[in-house]
């Protein structure tokens, strides 16, 4: 139905920027919401921050508010996440999802998705 491919994972210094994408295929205008996830060693998958896909509206978790960005580009059916400042703690696989349903969304919650990429490793040395 829709495929999400991420991409622009890497290698990086504390303190610098990194810009992942998630390009969308197949099925894209029944997404109704894209969404960050990643998941560290060790530790359980966690929700990063999302953006609806019309309306542009955003949530962000408390740990990366003020240093990670999220938008879309709806012509390019691809959303963006610049990630600034980043820390040793951001190092994880970063996973993009989305959402069909067009109801109540608990941006938190794993179940809540439809669809998954497979991930892009982001790794911030000290």
């Amino acid at each position: 139905q829709v495929q999400l491919v991420e991409s622009g994972g890497g290698l990086v210094q504390a303190g610098g920027s990194l810009r992942l994408s998630c390009a969308a295929s197949g099925r894209t205008f029944g997404i109704y919401a894209t969404a960050w996830f990643r998941q560290a060693p060790g530790k359980e998958r966690e929700f990063v921050l999302g953006i609806t896909w019309n309306g542009g509206s955003t949530y962000y978790a408390d740990s990366v508010k003020g240093r990670f960005t999220i938008s879309r580009d709806i012509t390019k059916n691809t959303v963006y996440l610049q990630m600034n400042s980043l820390k040793p703690e951001d190092t994880a696989v970063y996973y993009c999802a989305a959402r069909s349903r067009r109801s109540a969304l608990v941006w938190t919650i794993l179940g809540e998705y439809d669809y998954w990429g497979q991930g892009t490793q982001v790794t911030v040395s000290s």
